[in-house]
């Protein structure tokens, strides 16, 4: 795991030292080292190399890296050029073409949104080539629970899209009065018509940002 040498390296030193994450390097080496991962290796930490903590205006947790070949490279919902867009980013597309009136991309790639301060993170960093969750509960929760509330305690407006069970299940950590917390169902084909479509979370998001005298995201992923 290749380290992360911005902004966010100080205020994750403390979780290097854990007992957790001693453990969690050790199990992620030798997963790395006996089957087939995603992401590769270099690409795990995308999302902090991407989007330092000073940039960070918008948060978006997704749970588990996409498991097969070619998908994953380190950002929530995201899929590298080439590569087929998932169904729910498919499902995001369709709701930012209703909300803002973007046009729909031929691409799911949104290393555009993570240089715009959007933080696409997933609560587990690595997974199994198709066995999806296979990493959970090895440690990685730890850590991007330890992101969610070193972000938390930013003083300047940000704003947190949690979608799906899973990512409401953070909203308890998120108490800082400074910051928008929107939540919607998952936008996956099973969930997104329960009130995913509509939620405008998108202009809802620019909104904020606009009225606290932050540039907002442009959302709109070009054509590639």
């Amino acid at each position: 795991m290749p380290p992360i040498t911005n902004d966010w390296s100080d205020k994750l030193k403390d979780e290097y030292k854990k007992d957790y994450y001693r453990k969690l390097f050790e199990f992620v080496g030798a997963e790395y080292s006996t089957h087939t991962i995603y992401p590769p290796g270099d690409d795990i930490f995308n999302a902090f190399h991407l989007t330092p903590l000073s940039k960070v205006k918008v948060v978006i947790i997704g749970q588990d890296p996409y498991h097969e070949e070619g998908q994953a490279h380190g950002l929530s919902f995201s899929v590298k050029p080439g590569v087929d867009i998932p169904p729910s980013l498919v499902n995001i597309y369709k709701e930012l073409n209703t909300d803002l009136g973007c046009y729909i991309p031929n691409n799911g790639y949104l290393v555009k949104w993570a240089e715009q301060g959007v933080l696409l993170l997933n609560a587990v960093l690595t997974v199994r080539a198709h066995q999806a969750a296979s990493h959970q509960n090895k440690g990685w929760e730890n850590f991007t629970d330890a992101v969610i509330r070193i972000v938390n305690e930013v003083d300047r407006p940000i704003v947190f899209l949690l979608w799906g069970g899973f990512a409401r299940g953070k909203k308890a950590m998120l108490n800082n009065p400074n910051h928008l917390v929107l939540e919607a169902p998952h936008p996956s084909p099973l969930s997104s018509y329960r009130g995913f479509f509509g939620c405008k979370h998108f202009s809802k998001a620019n909104d904020f940002l606009i009225s606290h005298g932050v540039e907002p995201i442009d959302w709109q992923i070009e054509n590639i």
